[in-house]
């Protein structure tokens, strides 16, 4: 814990504002661990300025800043999760996969009933080599676990095993006892374990650098052959907002040929999400131009692609920073 505000420090409100912005990208990764959504963390993060903003009069040495502001951030993330089904990705939400036809697409799920990508520089950040350590936190298939588990329990996880608070710390930031922390951490360590397995981390970082070259390449030039080569025999593709999933790399070459032929000719652009490299895909919009059509987040283990989940909410682009049209580094070709 850092960043104590000394009994005998004077510190003006627009001192306090600015020490108070600079811990916005570690609170937008805590919420977004929490939610499972950058946009409902973004929501959540602007939630604990205002009301850390509204009640700065209040905070009075010795008080910890940090503490102070987790404190309503975690209070913020469990009133938004009160009464809500949890957030998870098509694969987890379904025991059989999809059939590679075109009645894959018939199916959506509801709104906010799947993890969403984050931006690993809006949730990671600072001290590069604390980047590179918490960087598994942030893994799509570590996130989705973590919404398995109540929302207290998800609190007590995330502050105990990747911010590494010491029990009593987070004891007083949820007003409960050591000892419940403890029990709580260890029901949660148990349920995640039970998983299946889902929490492992996926692999994909710079010594992938030629396996994802070759998916750019296969992807770009729609060479189903070489795409094939690239993936495991028992690899997953999922697509949210659609219930669809897939279950073998013989089906998701078959649905690539069939109702995701539309792809063909995308353009694709490397960008950094959940800790891994992913891609923004760009599509031929039918009349010489291009559409955002959605984010590409790959799974790698042992040297070839074990899932390919395809984010289509085109919103993301903008919360992204990406353009509308693909720069000309993203373009077939190129």
């Amino acid at each position: 814990m850092t960043e104590l505000l000394d009994a005998t420090e004077v510190v003006d409100r627009p001192e306090l504002e600015a020490r108070i912005a600079t811990h916005r990208r570690e609170l937008t990764g805590y919420c977004y661990r929490m939610l499972g959504s950058s946009f409902d963390a973004e929501d959540a993060v602007q939630e604990t300025m205002v009301r850390a903003w509204r009640s700065l009069d209040k905070l009075q040495g010795p008080g910890a800043l940090r503490s102070w502001l987790y404190r309503i951030a975690t209070n913020v993330c469990l009133d938004a999760l009160d009464g809500r089904k949890r957030r998870a990705l098509p694969v987890d939400m379904s025991d059989e996969p999809y059939a590679p036809v075109e009645a894959s697409l018939a199916e959506t799920l509801p709104d906010g009933a799947w993890v969403e990508p984050a931006l690993t520089g809006s949730v990671l950040g600072g001290d590069p080599a604390e980047t590179a350590v918490l960087r598994d936190s942030v893994r799509l298939a570590f996130v989705a676990a973590l919404q398995v588990l109540p929302p207290r329990q998800r609190a007590v996880l995330v502050l105990r095993e990747v911010l590494r608070w010491r029990a009593e710390e987070v004891a007083g930031l949820l007003d409960t006892t050591v000892a419940a922390v403890n029990s709580a951490l260890q029901r949660a360590r148990a349920t995640l374990a039970g998983h299946d397995g889902k929490a492992r981390p996926g692999e994909v970082d710079a010594d992938q650098a030629e396996l994802l070259a070759a998916y750019v390449d296969a992807f770009q030039r729609y060479d189903m052959e070489a795409f094939v080569k690239l993936l495991h025999d028992d690899a997953v593709q999922d697509m949210p907002p659609f219930a669809m999933w897939l279950r073998s790399a013989t089906d998701v070459v078959a649905w690539m040929q069939g109702p995701g032929s539309a792809c063909k000719g995308s353009a694709l652009l490397p960008v950094d999400l959940n800790g891994s490299t992913a891609f923004a895909q760009w599509k031929p919009d039918g009349q010489g131009g291009w559409a955002p059509f959605a984010f590409q987040a790959l799974e790698v283990h042992d040297g070839r692609i074990s899932r390919i989940t395809s984010f289509l909410d085109t919103r993301l682009f903008e919360l992204f920073g990406l353009p509308a049209t693909p720069p000309a580094e993203a373009l077939p070709g190129r």
